[in-house]
């Protein structure tokens, strides 16, 4: 048991390391929540960091939660026995996401939570899923974003996409479920973007 209380506490740890907030302190002095959307993720750092600073704070944003479900989901995989492994490796991406979502680090106030999403299941992918499956919501990403030009829609639009791509792949039900809750905390996550796409009003990245 401490084993597994060690295990999610710190992958909510990683997960609430604040990249984008980091490198707008670090680079230009400047509170990114102050700034653009406000929010603090790779979309609103893009924009307000430059393309350069912007793609190297999703990669970040996505190794967060790449680290937790490979790395650290080994360790635990070998000191802790009757819980499946894939469970394991589960319950350790979601707490990186909540951590990444609600950041100890910034009064429980962070980003979407999709980069770090992202770095979860190709974390899953590589140790148990197949890339296969990653790679289809990827492309499923950039379909969307390449007609819309729109980050939250293209996001949004993967998300709803997982749980479908997992069924047609057979997965066990714990992942489809946990892709299910992750899919619907997306979706809260991006209800003011949604409002915003519905009344014409949401901001395309280029």
């Amino acid at each position: 048991m401490l084993w597994i209380i060690t295990g999610i506490l710190s992958s909510y740890l990683i997960g609430s390391i604040p990249t984008a907030y980091i490198f707008g302190r670090l680079l230009k002095g400047i509170d990114i929540r102050k700034h653009g959307s406000g929010n603090v993720g790779a979309t609103n750092a893009f924009r307000v960091l430059g393309k350069g600073y912007g793609i190297t704070i999703l990669i970040l944003d996505m190794l967060k939660g790449f680290v937790v479900v490979v790395f650290l989901g080994s360790i635990l995989s070998a000191k802790i026995t009757g819980i499946p492994e894939a469970t394991m490796r589960i319950a350790l991406g979601m707490s990186c996401i909540c951590g990444h979502i609600w950041t100890v680090f910034l009064r429980f106030k962070g980003g979407k939570g999709v980069a770090t999403t992202l770095g979860v299941f190709l974390g899953l992918s590589v140790v148990a899923v197949g890339l296969k499956l990653f790679l289809c919501v990827i492309l499923t990403w950039l379909l969307v974003f390449i007609i819309t030009h729109i980050v939250s829609i293209a996001s949004v639009i993967a998300a709803i996409s997982l749980p479908v791509y997992l069924l047609l792949f057979n997965q066990p039900r714990v992942l489809i479920y946990s892709s299910i809750l992750l899919c619907l905390l997306i979706i809260l996550r991006h209800k003011s973007n949604l409002k915003r796409f519905f009344q014409g009003k949401e901001a395309r990245l280029f």
